[in-house]
Order: C-alpha cells, then sequence, then structure tokens
C-alpha cells in the first residue's frame, strides 16, 4: 500500500494551475493530467470511475453493509491558486521537526520563521512538508486529494472494513470559483457530502463568506499634458479616487473572524482607460448585499462629479454562505465532530473566510460541511502541511464512513 506522502508527493509533481482568464472548463489542460491519473487510479483499485467532458471525475464504491444508509461523498478539488506558480515544485521534507526556523532552499536568505509563523510550533516532532520558496506546494488541495485516495486504497485492501456506499468526487477549477458550476449532484448521487479543503488538524466549517466579484472601467479623457488644463479626465487618478471611497477599516488587512471586505484585486490602465477590480465578502447576506449596494454608489458618485459613464461597474455574486443549506441536516456537522474525536483530534467549528466548493454544492440539494486537510499557508511560497496531519484527515475520513454505516 502505498503511504500518504509518497501518494501526496506524485500529486503536487503534477502542474494543476487553474487559469482565471480562460473561458474553458476545465480553465487549464494541464488540470487534466491529474485528473485522468486518479480516474486510472481509482479504476486500478477497482472503484467504478468516470471523468466527463467537464474535468469532473466521479467514483463509486458500493456498500457492504445489508441496511440502508445515506449515501456520502467525499470531495476534494485538484487545481493550485493562480496567486503563485505550480509548476516544478521541489517540496522539502523534514522529518522529527525540532522548532527552528526553516530555510527555504530555493531562495537564499529566505526562512520559514517561527515568530511570523507560531502555528509551527505546534508540530515539533512532526514530519513537515514545505516549499523550496520558489513556487506553492500544493497541499490546498492535492492533501484532500491524497487523504480520499489513501482512504479509498485503504478500504479497498480490507473487505472486512464496513460501509455504506460512498461517492468520490475530484474537481478543477475552485480557486477560480468554479469548481462546482458544472458538477452534476443528482449523478454524483450522495445525500450529504464533505470537502476535504480546510487548514489545521481540527478545522471544521460549516458557514462562509457570501462572495460577489466586481468589475470596474472608468474612461478618461487623455490630452496632450502642456495643454491638459480644464481638458483632461485621467482615468488612473479617478479609479485611486473611486477606492478611496470605499471603507479602509473593511480592508482584508484590518479584518477577521465575522467581519466582512472589499479586497481590491487588479488594476491596470492608462490616462485614457482604467480597469480594476476586487472580490466582495461578508458572512452576513444583509450586510454582503449593503456592500455591494456601496460599491454602485461610488459609481454614481463618480458619474456625477466627472459625468455619465466615466465609471461603469459589472457585480456578480460568486456563492453564498452554505450555512442556511446544511443547519437544518446539522447531523453531518456532528457526525464530523464525533469522528475527529475517535481520531484524537480536538474538533473547532469555525467560520471559513472563503469559500470551497461545499458551499455551491450545498446550495444545490448536497450538504457539505468542510473537513481540515491539514495544511497552512496556503497560496504562497510559506505554505506547508504535515504527515500527521494528513494521516488525521485520512483517520476522520475512515471513521465518518463508518458512523454512517452504523
Amino acid at each position: 500500500m502505498e503511504k500518504i506522502l509518497d501518494r501526496f508527493l506524485r500529486y503536487v509533481a503534477v502542474d494543476t494551475q487553474s487559469d482565471e482568464e480562460s473561458e474553458s472548463q476545465p480553465s487549464a489542460e494541464k488540470e487534466l493530467n491529474l485528473l485522468r491519473m486518479l480516474r486510472d487510479e481509482l479504476q486500478a483499485l477497482g472503484v467504478e470511475a468516470t471523468l466527463d467532458e467537464y474535468g469532473y471525475v466521479m467514483g463509486r464504491i458500493p456498500a457492504n453493509i445489508d441496511k440502508k444508509v445515506p449515501v456520502v461523498g467525499f470531495i476534494a478539488h485538484v487545481d493550485t491558486s493562480p496567486d503563485a506558480s505550480g509548476a516544478d515544485i521541489k517540496p522539502q521534507i523534514i522529518p522529527d521537526y525540532d522548532g527552528s526556523d526553516i530555510p527555504l532552499k530555493g531562495v537564499p536568505g529566505l526562512l520559514l520563521k517561527t515568530a511570523e509563523f507560531p502555528e509551527l510550533l505546534a508540530h515539533k516532532g512532526e514530519t513537515l512538508v514545505t516549499t523550496d520558496g520558489t513556487t506553492l506546494l500544493g497541499a490546498d488541495d492535492k492533501a484532500g486529494v491524497a487523504e480520499i485516495m489513501d482512504t479509498v486504497q485503504y478500504i479497498m485492501a480490507h473487505p472486512g472494513f464496513r460501509h455504506g456506499e460512498i461517492r468520490i468526487g475530484f474537481t478543477p477549477d475552485e480557486e477560480i470559483g468554479r469548481g462546482v458550476v458544472k458538477f452534476d449532484v443528482a449523478k454524483f448521487g450522495a445525500d450529504y457530502g464533505y470537502t476535504m479543503d480546510g487548514g489545521e488538524a481540527g478545522e471544521l466549517e460549516f458557514e462562509n463568506f457570501n462572495a460577489a466579484s466586481a468589475s470596474v472601467r472608468i474612461q478618461g479623457s487623455n490630452v496632450h499634458p502642456g495643454y491638459a488644463k480644464g481638458k483632461m479626465r485621467n482615468a488612473l487618478h479617478i479609479a485611486q479616487e473611486f477606492d478611496g471611497l470605499l471603507p479602509v477599516n473593511q480592508r482584508p488587512e484590518y479584518t477577521q473572524d465575522y467581519e466582512g471586505f472589499f479586497h481590491l484585486i487588479s488594476l491596470k490602465g492608462s490616462v485614457e482607460e482604467a480597469q480594476f477590480s476586487y472580490i466582495i465578502r461578508d458572512h452576513d447576506r444583509a450586510k454582503f448585499e449593503q456592500k455591494k449596494q456601496i460599491v454602485a454608489r461610488c459609481a454614481d458618485f463618480i458619474n456625477e462629479r466627472y459625468g455619465a459613464g466615466t465609471a461603469t461597474v459589472t457585480v456578480k455574486d460568486q456563492y453564498y454562505n452554505m450555512r442556511e443549506q446544511v443547519e437544518p441536516h446539522y447531523h453531518v456537522v456532528e457526525k464530523a465532530v464525533r469522528a475527529m474525536e475517535m481520531a484524537g483530534v480536538k474538533p473547532r467549528i469555525q467560520p471559513i473566510r472563503g469559500g470551497t466548493d461545499g458551499a455551491n454544492l450545498s446550495f444545490r440539494g448536497l450538504p457539505c460541511p468542510n473537513i481540515f486537510a491539514g495544511g497552512l499557508n496556503f497560496h504562497g511560497k510559506f505554505e506547508w502541511v504535515t504527515v500527521e496531519n494528513m494521516e488525521k484527515a485520512a483517520a476522520v475520513i475512515r471513521n465518518l464512513i463508518t458512523l454512517y454505516a452504523e
């Protein structure tokens, strides 16, 4: 049986960075390299598995007990974030971690410092896997993928392990908000699901941000600067003014817990025209709607000041807080708590300051909380995971299967 670390290292070696500029599904052809690999591995283990035209791998393990119990599914995404390179990843493996700062050897002088990341100290004695400082690691969410596949391997190798019907799902494009846009929930056939896409061991989440994107275009007026008085409207300055109208204390760097934010994620342009975009987030649906209205009012102010058509805003909802869909089926959370306790993990229920595939799946009829995958510092060069965290997450999956079978 393949060890979970070896499996994880195989998966992170495959570049699966999604592409937010692409309109295709999946957004990057290279995501299919890992998705095909996973389909083939499932089939080689004896699992009925398919890969559809949209890049969704679905696997089915029939029940080996007589009584009827709920069908439970486990889901993880294969893509890595566009925020940092996912190509040519060179993981560093640190056995028996001693609690010191960790040199990221691909960048001379770069350290993973305990002063900046004190959570490292909780993992003394464990086996850490870090980046070399030149790429992200891919534990988000290849740790989740490895944990699910490790569980499948265990089930197929242990026919005496009692279980109901199980579904396995691997998705592309979660990092760009399109992970389950075309996911066929009815075909998947699960009554309840869990995404393995959280962070530190013990994390359990069933509420997340309401999310929207806002794209803003500023139309300026370019005139020779020597003769511009009273005529030039510099789109770049107007863009700065627009951003200055939004509440500064509602930026990500000033918020935590249930506090929402406006996050400026891109800005490009010239005197003639500027384009920039935000992501808008809030756990509270009413406050979320208010934030979208604030952006619209900023555009109204700019247009009144500089003329109609100067600012054009397009706001698109991306996903909603899954709490309202999961809470009526709260036993799915209670079972996850019990599964963690059985694995010797202290559960920690908290809101996600982000989103998961589970949010959209919950609104499409598949209640789907999120369970830790064991990694930290996602989306960048300081990302890391421990082998012990991945092993605990795999144990939680097995325990959940047992609880549903009972």
